[in-house]
């Protein structure tokens, strides 16, 4: 009697739960453990051009749009885990070939016997990006596809499923856009994005890597060929000579299961950056795919032992005068890192991979709480040394990385008129008003800011109207063109006169010899820094006495 009231009371959960359903869903269906549909009702008809009962066996993941065939599968085993699956989006195929979006939700009351319901309606498409809405092809860039494609990848790797990546090369594509109006550029590119992500896992798993390169993921078994063939098939409608451009492609799998999502997305980013940056370097797209998941494997044991080295701070500060130019006093250091302790090899390699794979934010955050400790050893009533840490355009976007170094400056406030902050890599920041939000926190806590590399582009000038930081860095390279182009002197002096005007002082890089210093006083420049004086060393008072002072020591005479 007790097992009859227990199987009745189920019944009963099963029957209002059915209830419920037809309340909110245009169709609904009961599926076997084998995943195939066993009972169907509702507007069948409508929906897939079939009577219910002509789909009872049919696979319930062939109703799916051939791109979701694997999410579906996914789906139904997370349901049979979970018991529910809410809410979620998802394409299926209508008769002609046509695909639209639906909502499903289904449960499973039994694991055992595996039974799941299945509720479906009609849903309008995915709610609009801004980038869509800008009329843009809203294919997400390489950080974020990423994220995107370990995230699924991982999930249906859980689920028995796969998926596959494939990279893309539209050869060409940039220069045809540049040959057309606006409107057909913008209508091109919007073309080539509906393509790739109705292509893809969920409707929008596809990025666009570089100027010609892009990437997806999808079902394994998905037409590839096909979906090349339609891309240069666009590219020729557009292209006013009908020749249109070269489509290249290759696909691999990925085994997701046995590493951490975290670390598949950074080799992935890693492998993305590769591919972009292969343009010119004589590699072809399936050149790339071969050696992909050699080098997915190879960044995922570089994220280990990066990792390894900012956690247990194996790495050192080698320190660089900035020096005042006209009276050849220091006026603070720049801290660099070096990962040997004679501070000689360059970080350049290993730096780039942590900006490659994310891992930035935490080695800035890693080297200023190091720089902090070397600043402890000396009184704290004594300012005798400031020193100005590095901070990637990268980690000033990066939400952990703010909240953590503001809660150790104020854990450390002593530090105020002794530590600064120097911003690389600005042409990554992509929102300048939250980077500004980002300056004036450590500006209001009494830290002085620093943007690097100005003048080597011409968003320099949009980044000095937007960012009030106290002084730029002329990048060394455009202090060196300078000097060689007829109007340079005029150019660097009109710069650091404008500097002059907004209150932002000026340091002017690379300056490895007398004429360097003479032509960068000449120009107006505040302070310098270079081989001149000295190359970065972990000893301090190798700058004591300043090598080559007595230059600044001639000219305050001739003053």
């Amino acid at each position: 009697m007790e097992d009859q009231a227990k199987f009745d009371a189920m019944k009963s959960d099963r029957d209002r739960y059915v209830s419920l359903a037809f309340c909110w869903a245009d169709l609904l269906f009961e599926i076997d453990r084998e995943y195939k549909i066993r009972y169907a009702a509702g507007a069948t008809q409508a929906f897939f051009g079939k009577k219910s009962s002509e789909l009872l066996g049919t696979p319930f993941r062939d109703l799916a749009a051939p791109a979701d065939g694997a999410l579906i599968g996914q789906m139904l085993k997370q349901t049979q885990r979970a018991g529910r699956l809410n809410d979620t989006v998802i394409r299926v195929a209508g008769p002609g070939g046509a695909q639209f979006w639906v909502n499903i939700v289904a449960y499973c009351l039994d694991p055992v016997n595996g039974m799941i319901y299945v509720g479906m309606r009609r849903s309008p498409p995915k709610p609009a990006t801004a980038a869509e809405e800008t009329k843009e092809p809203a294919l997400a860039d390489a950080a974020h596809f990423s994220a995107m494609a370990a995230d699924r990848m991982k999930q249906l790797a859980a689920a028995g499923e796969s998926a596959e990546l494939t990279l893309v090369s539209i050869e060409g594509i940039n220069d045809l856009k540049e040959r057309l109006a606006p409107d057909a550029a913008e209508k091109l590119m919007q073309g080539v994005g509906e393509v790739l992500k109705a292509s893809s896992v969920g409707g929008d798993a596809a990025a666009q890597v570089g100027q010609n390169q892009f990437s997806i993921m999808h079902s394994a078994g998905t037409d590839v060929g096909s979906v090349m063939k339609t891309l240069e098939s666009i590219t020729q409608q557009f292209d006013p000579s009908g020749k249109g451009a070269k489509v290249e492609s290759a696909t691999m799998q990925m085994d997701a299961a046995a590493i951490s999502e975290e670390d598949l997305a950074k080799g992935l980013l890693y492998t993305l950056t590769k591919f972009r940056d292969s343009e010119g370097e004589g590699l072809n797209v399936k050149d790339m795919a071969s050696n992909m998941n050699a080098m997915v494997a190879k960044a995922m044991d570089e994220v280990t032992r990066f990792r390894q080295v900012v956690s247990q701070a194996q790495f050192f500060v080698a320190l660089q005068p900035i020096i005042n130019i006209n009276t050849g006093e220091i006026h603070h250091y720049e801290a660099l890192c070096r990962f040997d302790r004679n501070a000689g090899e360059s970080p350049f390699k290993t730096i780039t991979f942590a900006e490659e794979t994310g891992l930035i934010h935490d080695f800035d955050f890693a080297m200023a709480k190091k720089v902090m400790e070397w600043l402890s050893k000396f009184p704290r009533n004594n300012d005798k040394y400031r020193v100005a840490v590095n901070v990637s355009g990268f980690s000033i976007g990066k939400d952990s990385y703010v909240d953590a170094l503001m809660k150790m400056l104020k854990e450390n406030e002593w530090t105020q008129g002794k530590l600064m902050f120097e911003i690389t890599e600005s042409s990554r920041m992509t929102d300048l008003e939250g980077a500004n939000k980002f300056i004036h926190k450590l500006r209001d806590k009494g830290y002085h800011v620093c943007l690097d590399d100005f003048g080597a582009g011409a968003a320099s000038f949009q980044y000095l109207s937007v960012l009030d930081v106290d002084v730029v860095k002329l990048d060394g390279s455009a202090v060196q063109n300078a000097r060689k182009a007829t109007k340079g002197r005029a150019f660097l002096s009109a710069l650091t006169e404008l500097c002059r005007r907004m209150k932002v002082e000026t340091i002017a890089e690379m300056v490895d010899s007398k004429e360097a210093l003479d032509f960068c006083r000449d120009c107006g420049c505040d302070y310098v820094q270079g081989f001149l004086f000295g190359k970065p060393s972990p000893e301090v008072r190798d700058f004591n006495p300043l090598p080559q002072g007595d230059l600044f020591k001639r000219s305050f005479v001739r003053l």
